[in-house]
């Protein structure tokens, strides 16, 4: 009897003459026939990758598939705008056909990153890089731990650990857990709110460190770096011997050693924005010993943040012992920042953080939280881990993209420019299930509305975003509403409305709302230089963010669509060049808009949470932007040719169908 190896063997040569003779004829069609031919491929395809050495014949032909047009009419034939987060997905969906496409285009990758293939728009080091994140975004996948969404996919979880595995045969795992921990130290440098993803990939790490025994190296050492900063910080906890076995060893320590312990969780947290539950653990141990005294240590306090611990020690330990628990435990990190912003001496917050302490939920919004967080977590002690870790960290704040970046961009502004606002709406949509605020003096309140685009809101995001954003929502759709009928971009009379008093009333537009078209598009970059540029507006610090608006566009340079952003400050880069900082509520700021326009998050001079580009870039990607209606006369005129360079960018990428 044939065994199951030789079936597959003989599948496979049976196959492959098919694809061959499918191919050839795909090869030889004219362009306009293409797309009808593609079909008989891919599904010869589909069956290949299923059968055992069907990857390895696919890998040998992936040169000979591009060049017959398998991938023509599709977003799979430009493949340096492909995105390997997609990647996965697309492998395990139930389109078998779109699974046959993507291993296909999969397998070019890997062809051109050996060196065995060339394509003119696919550097091998760019098709190396792809696939190490493509593996490190599926390293679950990877090593078959399985979860639900695993075990639902059946066989095609398998053919997508079969061709992850392929992968890492040829490229080395190696280069895979390098590039997973420059991703997690990529996005640690923004500081986000939302740590759980991150938390997931080192605990991921953890596991493939103990079960694949990797080389030593540098990718190791930063691996190892990450998981001790979550698995065990400090001396005593780096054995990972589990909380309460933990605490127990604290009552045995000495003031050094304490000591030593307090220092060795806050040096962890500062450089890495991650909290141990350990360091939750000891925290609360913490504030039950004589005079509190590692408790400012544990939180690694400057002169600012000391200064309030003094000050407000009893509020600062009820608010420990409220929302500091192993499940919350980067409220540690929340409330460190927020005491280093020096939030506290302002009068409101004190007794706003105290009636945040004592909010009567409302049953649905107890369930609402309870969906999104579990039902063991008390609202209370989840609510103020939520607001510490806003307060703390405003710049982290992130949902992704439309049609929540509105409403997390006002959050993000208020809890950098007005806490006690953000404070009193906590408050009344926790307690009240509404949010009132007013449109040139017409009352809205968010329980007469609809819901708006973004319907129910996030269940994904920080406590206060899953509270808020619901809200924020339909008032913002509600103001849009009332300016139903104005000529011009409704931005100019919501964002003052919504956001606050600060934002400058005035407000310049790159397109005409109702063409879409470019409009006065020189004046709009020469004013935006008048308004932002140190050496254009008479030197003049941007006081107050600014929310401005973006023409997103993909690392082809494509428009994608419209985005709402915070300017924050204009200054020299560390190389000297002008820059413009800002805040993007996406959860992650680190982008390429195409064209060479790379959106960094740190190297140049950005603070924690900022990305930045030099100004020119920026301006090229702007369509909206406030400024105040009395500027002085105009300080020094604006170059024509910088004018002309920024107009070449924005008419090369989303303004080319726009002039």
């Amino acid at each position: 009897m044939m065994n199951l190896m030789d079936k597959g063997v003989g599948d496979v040569a049976r196959l492959t003459a098919t694809l061959d003779v499918a191919l050839d004829r795909l090869d030889r069609s004219r362009p306009f026939s293409k797309m009808s031919n593609q079909r008989p491929v891919l599904d010869v395809l589909s069956r290949m990758m299923a059968a055992e050495g069907g990857l390895d014949a696919i890998l040998a032909r992936a040169p000979d598939l591009d060049r017959a047009g398998l991938f023509a009419g599709s977003d799979w034939d430009a493949p340096n705008a492909l995105l390997p987060q997609l990647s996965g997905q697309t492998l395990e969906g139930e389109d078998r056909l779109l699974a046959a496409l993507e291993v296909a285009s999969v397998m070019r990758f890997l062809a051109v990153a050996m060196g065995e293939a060339q394509h003119p728009a696919l550097q091998q080091d760019h098709a190396r890089h792809f696939l190490t994140q493509l593996l490190a975004l599926n390293l679950r996948r990877f090593f078959d731990f399985s979860d639900e969404a695993s075990r639902a996919a059946g066989p095609r979880a398998e053919i997508t650990a079969r061709v992850l595995r392929m992968i890492a045969d040829r490229i080395g795992l190696q280069d895979v857990l390098g590039q997973m921990v420059h991703e997690i130290w990529r996005i640690l440098e923004q500081r986000p709110v939302q740590m759980g993803p991150v938390k997931d990939m080192i605990t991921q790490i953890a596991i493939v460190l103990a079960r694949e025994h990797s080389p030593s190296g540098p990718e190791r050492l930063g691996a190892e770096r990450l998981v001790s900063a979550l698995f065990g910080p400090t001396g005593e906890s780096r054995d990972d011997p589990g909380i309460d076995a933990y605490v127990a060893r604290l009552d045995h320590l000495d003031e050094v050693a304490l000591s030593r312990e307090a220092m060795g969780f806050a040096r962890s947290m500062h450089d890495t924005g991650l909290v141990s539950d350990y360091h939750a653990g000891f925290l609360v141990w913490a504030l039950d010993y004589p005079d509190r005294p590692f408790v400012p240590e544990a939180l690694g306090l400057g002169s600012t943040g000391s200064n309030c611990w003094q000050q407000f020690q009893g509020l600062i330990a009820d608010l420990i012992r409220m929302s500091v628990t192993p499940a919350t435990a980067q409220a540690v990190y929340g409330l460190a920042q927020l005491l280093e912003r020096g939030v506290l001496h302002a009068p409101p917050i004190a007794p706003a953080l105290r009636r945040a302490m004592t909010i009567d939920f409302a049953p649905a919004v107890s369930d609402r939280l309870a969906l999104g967080f579990g039902p063991k977590i008390d609202p209370h002690s989840l609510m103020i881990a939520g607001i510490l870790d806003v307060l703390g960290k405003p710049l982290g704040v992130g949902q992704g993209a439309n049609p929540t970046c509105q409403s997390a961009r006002a959050l993000s502004m208020w809890a950098l420019n007005d806490p006690d606002f953000l404070l009193h709406l906590v408050v009344q949509a926790a307690e009240a299930e509404t949010v009132v605020m007013h449109f040139e003096g017409h009352r809205i309140s968010s329980a007469d509305l609809p819901m708006g685009l973004a319907g129910a809101g996030p269940i994904d995001a920080d406590p206060v975003s899953v509270l808020l954003v619901p809200h924020l929502d339909r008032i913002y759709a509600e103001m849009g509403r009332l300016c139903a009928g104005r000529g011009g971009d409704p931005h100019r009379w919501i964002n003052p409305e919504f956001h606050g008093w600060w934002v400058a009333r005035d407000c310049a537009v790159a397109v005409d709302v109702a063409t879409g078209k470019l409009d006065d598009y020189e004046r709009f970059v020469a004013r935006f230089h008048e308004s932002y540029h140190p050496e254009y507006n008479g030197d003049r610090p941007l006081i107050h963010p600014q929310p401005a608006g973006i023409a997103f566009t993909d690392p082809t340079g494509a428009f994608i669509g419209w985005h709402a952003i915070t300017i924050l400050r204009v200054a020299p880069g560390r190389t000297g060049e002008m820059r413009v900082y800002f805040y993007n509520p996406n959860n992650d700021s680190g982008q390429d808009w195409g064209h060479g326009l790379t959106v960094t998050t740190s190297g140049n001079g950005e603070r924690h949470g900022e990305g930045s580009l030099p100004f020119e870039e920026f301006a090229s990607r702007l369509y909206l932007f406030h400024d105040q209606p009395h500027r002085t006369e105009r300080l020094k005129a604006v170059p024509p040719e910088v004018i002309a360079r920024i107009r070449d960018m924005a008419v090369e990428s989303w303004a080319k169908t726009r002039v």
